[in-house]
């Protein structure tokens, strides 16, 4: 993806990024809500986690030409759509999972601006039916913003996601375009 919309660009990640990602990876108030505190990242771990993975598409978001964020995603496989109940195959389902990793840009409107790029290429370019994110139930401002963009909580995913030791709930969220 290399996407401009705006002030935003959405490049695909590159090995340098490494070193923005593990620093933003390391940050207890970006950890707090994107992996854990418990987890910070060495460079190893975002070698491993974000520049090898097979399936995903992975992004640098800048915003005004400043490094400020991560962005990643895929097309459902079966396995994730049955998990998430949904059973028609022939569906194209896209989830996302991003963050703001500078923290000076949160409660900017920069999150919102950046899903409503990443919802326009999406659909644009990718035959997307719906699109999906699973946001932890806690994570009010995320939901805030995703519920702005016009996603809706479809239903609980009980204890989706490991954060700081324990399984928490997520929202499955979902966008449908008319």
């Amino acid at each position: 993806m290399d996407y401009r919309n705006g002030s935003l660009h959405i490049r695909p990640l590159e090995e340098r990024d490494k070193y923005t990602l593990s620093r933003w990876l390391s940050d207890p108030k970006v950890l707090e809500f994107y992996e854990g505190r418990d987890r910070p990242f060495t460079l190893q771990m975002v070698e491993e986690k974000f520049l090898a993975q097979r399936g995903v598409v992975s992004c640098l978001v800048e915003h005004e030409g400043n490094e400020i964020g991560y962005l990643q995603y895929y097309q459902l496989d079966e396995e994730t759509m049955n998990r998430y109940g949904y059973t028609n195959y022939d569906e194209v389902i896209f989830g996302t999972d991003q963050f703001i990793g500078e923290v000076a840009y949160w409660n900017q409107g920069v999150g919102t601006l950046l899903i409503r790029a990443t919802m326009d290429y999406l659909l644009e370019r990718k035959g997307v039916h719906r699109l999906v994110m699973d946001p932890m139930t806690w994570n009010t401002r995320a939901i805030r913003c995703y519920e702005k963009c016009g996603y809706s909580k479809a239903r609980i995913l009980r204890e989706h996601e490991l954060h700081e030791g324990k399984y928490h709930d997520s929202w499955l969220m979902e966008f449908i375009p008319e």
